[in-house]
Order: C-alpha cells, then sequence, then structure tokens
C-alpha cells in the first residue's frame, strides 16, 4: 500500500513564531538604535538585521516570518538607519544596489535554513519508516513461531491419549514459556509504536535508580533462577527524570538478551553511576559475547534470526534491543554496547534534567 506523504506548508502561521519575530526583530531595532546613539555611521545596521533574519528564519516554520523580515529589514534599514533618516531615498550613490544586495542575502538565508530544516524533518520520518519496515519484518515472524508451539503442544494434549503427567506438564510449560514471550514480543511492540507517535508525550518524573534497578531484576530473578543477578548503585540517592515503567522495559530487555544470548552466562551485574550531568546505566555478563559482525547493527532490528546461534526464530534480539533504543532516544539519552575481556556490557545514558528527544 502506498502511503502519501504530507506536504510540508511553505507560509504556515503560529502566534507562536509571530511571537518570536516580532521579539528578534524588536531586539535587532533595539540595537540597532542604542548603536546610532553611540557612533554617528550608518554601516552596523545591515549585518544586524541579516543577522536577525537569520534567527528569524531558524527558529520558525516555513518562509512567511523570514521572508517578511527580509522586506522589513530592508525598509527599516532605508527608512530609519540611513541618512536621511525617517524617509526613503534610494537615489543616494551605490544605495539601490546595496538594499537590493541586502534583501537578496536576506531571502536567500530564510530559504536556505528553511530547506534545511525541511530536510532534517524529511530524513527523521524517513529514519521512523524504516523503523516501523524492519519492526514488521521481525515481528511477523517472531509472532507466527511461538503460535506455532502454541497449537502444536495443545494439539498434542488433546489428540493424543495416554500421556504421562510428566509429558503432559513438559507441553504445558512449553505453551506457557512461548504465552509469555509472546506477551514480551507484544509489548515491545507496543512501546515502540508508542516512541513512533509525535503526538505521544513520555510523562518523566524523577524516579530513584535503584529502586528501577530493583524491580528489573526481581522480576528477572523469577524467570531465571539459575543466573546470579547483583545490582550496584551510588550511596547517594540518584534522582533521573524518567518514564520508570520504559526504563525498566529497558533494563528488562537488556537482562533477557543477556541471559538467552549469551550462552554461557551465570552472573549479570546491573549498576547505576553519575557521569557529569547523565546517569548511566550499565548490564554486564560473563557469558560469550557479542559476534563482532552484529555490533554495527544491533539496535537498528536488522538482524537476521539465521544469525542468531541457535537459529530459533522467535529468540531474535534485534526487536527488543531496536525497542530499548527507541525508548532511550525519547528520554534523550544514548545507548552503547560493547565486548569485555569475558561477556558484553550495554550502556545507556539518561540526561538528569529535563531534556526533549531529538
Amino acid at each position: 500500500m502506498r502511503q502519501t506523504q504530507n506536504k510540508i506548508p511553505l507560509f504556515p502561521f503560529s502566534f507562536r513564531d509571530f511571537l518570536i519575530f516580532i521579539g528578534i526583530f524588536a531586539c535587532a531595532v533595539e540595537l540597532c538604535i542604542l548603536l546610532r546613539m553611540a557612533d554617528s555611521s550608518d554601516g552596523f545596521a545591515s549585518p544586524v538585521f541579516v543577522l536577525a533574519v537569520l534567527l528569524i528564519s531558524r527558529f520558525t516554520n516555513g518562509y512567511l516570518f523570514g521572508t517578511l523580515a527580509a522586506i522589513l529589514s530592508v525598509i527599516g534599514i532605508n527608512y530609519i538607519f540611513t541618512y536621511p533618516y525617517w524617509e526613503f531615498n534610494f537615489t543616494l550613490a551605490g544605495y539601490p544596489l546595496t538594499f537590493l544586495t541586502m534583501l537578496g542575502v536576506s531571502l536567500i538565508t530564510c530559504t536556505m535554513t528553511t530547506k534545511i530544516k525541511q530536510q532534517d524533518r524529511l530524513r527523521a520520518e524517513g529514519e521512523k519508516e524504516k523503523m516501523r519496515a524492519n519492526l514488521l519484518r521481525s515481528v511477523s515472524h517472531d509472532i507466527r513461531t511461538p503460535l506455532t508451539s502454541i497449537v502444536g503442544a495443545t494439539s498434542t494434549l488433546l489428540e493424543t491419549d495416554g500421556l504421562s503427567k510428566e509429558e503432559q506438564r513438559a507441553l504445558l510449560e512449553d505453551a506457557r514459556d512461548e504465552a509469555q514471550w509472546l506477551i514480551r514480543v507484544v509489548e515491545n511492540l507496543l512501546s515502540i509504536t508508542r516512541m513512533g507517535d509525535a503526538r505521544t508525550q513520555l510523562s518523566k518524573v524523577p524516579e530513584a535508580a535503584e529502586e528501577i534497578l530493583g524491580e528489573a531484576a526481581r522480576k528477572f530473578r523469577k524467570r531465571f533462577p539459575d543466573i546470579k543477578v547483583t545490582v550496584s548503585a551510588p550511596d547517594e540517592l540518584l534522582l533521573v527524570p524518567m518514564d520508570a515503567i520504559l526504563i525498566e522495559q529497558v533494563l528488562s530487555n537488556l537482562l533477557e538478551n543477556a541471559a538467552t544470548h549469551g550462552q554461557t552466562v551465570t552472573q549479570i551485574q546491573l549498576s547505576v553511576r553519575q557521569e557529569n550531568a547523565y546517569a548511566c546505566f550499565a548490564v554486564q555478563d560473563n557469558g560469550c559475547g557479542i559476534p563482532p559482525k552484529e555490533l554495527p547493527f544491533l539496535f537498528d532490528g536488522t538482524l537476521k534470526r539465521s544469525e542468531t546461534p541457535s537459529g530459533d526464530g522467535k529468540r531474535n534480539m534485534g526487536l527488543g534491543l531496536s525497542v530499548c533504543m527507541a525508548i532511550v532516544r525519547a528520554h534523550g539519552g544514548t545507548m552503547e554496547a560493547k565486548n569485555l575481556p569475558c561477556g558484553a556490557e550495554f550502556t545507556f545514558r539518561l540526561p538528569l534534567c529535563e531534556k526533549e528527544s531529538q
């Protein structure tokens, strides 16, 4: 199905942009008045108004206010800040060319700034579309595989007589595990869909980082009792602005990823520490590490199931890690992974002050 791309309006009007235009232009006029009071020459006005046009184009949307600022700048320089003052005069030698050049520079500046912003917006939308496409490819297999296992286990129970209690229990446990996997896939899908919705705003509240780590570790121990998990946090309380549910999901995904793909993992360490204006969360394991060829593609959701050691499609880690990256970016943070001498480490950093995602 083809999707119609929304066209960006060239001359949108908003009250916010109007206030920005008025504020910057008024500051330019006031600065020129002060400069004229301090110096009788007239050459200072042009660069001041060019700067004003650049700022207005940068902080408003479309061409409307940038173009308006360019035209008013030329008029203002001629009428207010060029001799004879408070009247128009285009007959003085060199002035018509000067003003035409000023208008041209202002309009070009406005156009270039607006086009750069539009290209950035289109690039961001393209990245979102790529992320959705990767998710669809991954989820189509991640959901089908456990559903097949569940149907197979329940069909065996219903159609096969004489199964021992141990065999029945094994089939039921397999169906339960696959159902739990499905739940986690759906939770990840809902979270990353939420991250891609521009209308959704994160509800960030200062949370104690140690409590989030402890809750994620507690839930992990229930599902993987054979793996030892330790939690390390600063002595002083570290409050981090976050959506606690989403960050806990990031930690849960990273813990499960270590347990599932580390193969030889017996210990995992969860830690958090302050690094300048960021809180740095880390998940370290003592497993087999990350294949070097997979490191560049861990977070984009493109890892193919054939690359996983077991070849088990539903154990593909691409979806869970792309969810982690989307959540961390929505918090204004960064995320990375690396191999250790023994095992692997995933780290992500969240700003300690309110910061909107880019």
